[in-house]
């Protein structure tokens, strides 16, 4: 799914987000990876536009994650990404993530993004 903006504030606020979110997300993959047994790699991608997925895996399990994902899921409020959808949706930001000025609340989006790549973590397959 690629995500479309009702007007052009939700769109200069998700840039605003966006490029924060992703090295918080790397960042707490990072982290997570640290503590577990799984090894993660990341691989370019191309579709549905250009980007990474990590590849996470242990013995002969492979999960993949798209990092885009996790970021949109980070700005975004009720982010579901479909693997059967194919349709653009619109989306809408998440402004707990920003302060009374418009800024980034740096602190709300660490907490937010920890509790986005630790659930992907405690989801991950039982060896």
């Amino acid at each position: 799914m690629k995500p479309t903006f009702k007007n052009t504030l939700d769109w200069e606020q998700a840039q605003l987000l966006m490029q924060p979110a992703f090295i918080r997300v790397v960042d707490n993959i990072r982290k997570q990876l640290d503590r577990s047994h799984w090894q993660g790699t990341y691989q370019e991608i191309q579709e549905p536009f250009p980007g990474y997925q990590l590849c996470l895996t242990l013995q002969e399990r492979s999960v993949m994650v798209n990092i885009w994902d996790l970021c949109f899921h980070v700005c975004f409020l009720n982010y579901e990404p479909s693997l059967d959808d194919e349709r653009d949706r619109v989306v809408e930001i998440d402004l707990s993530l920003m302060d009374e000025t418009g800024e980034i609340d740096w602190q709300r989006l660490e907490t937010k993004t920890q509790r986005i790549v630790q659930l992907i973590f405690a989801n991950l397959p039982v060896s």
